[in-house]
């Protein structure tokens, strides 16, 4: 009776159990790649013009926020820009965001590894089914899965097709490391540096595709001091890339249609041996224009994953 009662008492613990683990081993759905930057703006007339006519994005109203507005590259890929808040400091990025497969599933897989900060999971009149969350910073991040039948036209003629990556600040590697690579399965891409023996740059590929996030480190290890970052240092920083086949024809296409902004820098050979340039909208967001093929060795490190072709 005894031997009974233990072997009872091990199937009831097995039922408490066994759908603990099962919720551990729950597969994570496809992250696919970038789907849109969130920036602040002081002034929406001059971030329209930057964002329409310099970069040639499609507007289209904000379906998350009717004081947004929406500037597509593709149909799946845009900036956001939203009215700077009365009480808002120094950063201009309110957001990075990616694209899933099945949000309601990942919003699920998330909670079952007690990320923190989740926010409901919403449906926006297009049908796109998103989330907010927030990485181990601070920062904000979104997961989106566009509807089936949603699609823009572009109907401009943008300077980019494709956001190839996102980047901001970074205090902690590690546990950026957690959240983005233990959890979610982001992979090495890239890592490098300004001086030998820093590291200032470390990009990770979203998990099924070929965009990355890129950790703009500071603080000790780097060559980027914490002290006294200026709103003009997180511009920098916090940032966006637009993948361009060929650097020269990009950037003569805008000085000969006149797009070319005043804040503006490059073209010049990056550390990753990708030519690059960068324009500046007007609250000193960058934007890195940027070859999607390096064309010489990069320094630091080799390339660990494909880079995106087109």
């Amino acid at each position: 009776m005894k031997m009974l009662s233990l072997s009872k008492s091990l199937y009831a613990a097995f039922l408490l159990v066994a759908p603990l683990v099962a919720l551990g081993q729950q597969p994570r759905p496809p992250i696919t790649g970038i789907s849109h930057m969130c920036v602040y703006a002081h002034d929406l007339a001059a971030s329209d013009n930057f964002y329409a006519h310099i970069l040639g994005a499609t507007k289209a109203p904000d379906p998350q926020s009717p004081a947004g507005t929406l500037y597509y590259f593709s149909p799946t890929q845009f900036i956001e820009v939203l009215p700077l808040p009365a009480d808002h400091t120094l950063s201009r990025m309110a957001c990075v965001a990616y694209t899933t497969t099945d949000a309601a599933s990942l919003h699920h897989y998330l909670s079952a590894h007690h990320v923190a900060h989740l926010s409901e999971l919403h449906t926006s009149s297009d049908h796109t089914r998103w989330f907010d969350t927030q990485d181990p910073e601070g920062n904000g991040v979104q997961f989106l899965q566009p509807a089936p039948s949603h699609s823009i036209a572009i109907t401009t003629h943008p300077i980019s097709t494709h956001i190839i990556h996102v980047g901001y600040l970074v205090h902690s590697r590690s546990d950026e490391d957690h959240f983005y690579r233990d959890i979610l399965g982001f992979r090495p891409y890239w890592f490098g540096a300004m001086n030998p023996g820093s590291v200032d740059w470390i990009s990770q590929q979203v998990p099924n595709g070929h965009d990355w996030i890129e950790y703009m480190m500071v603080g000790p290890g780097s060559t980027t001091p914490t002290e006294n970052l200026s709103a003009q240092h997180l511009g920098v920083l916090n940032h966006f890339s637009l993948g361009v086949p060929n650097m020269e024809q990009a950037v003569t296409t805008l000085y000969q249609q006149d797009r070319l902004p005043p804040h503006h820098d490059g073209p010049q050979m990056g550390r990753d041996g990708k030519w690059q340039a960068n324009l500046y909208d007007p609250d000193g967001t960058r934007v890195e224009l940027m070859e999607f093929q390096p064309v010489t060795k990069p320094c630091c490190s080799d390339f660990t994953a494909s880079s995106p072709t087109r």
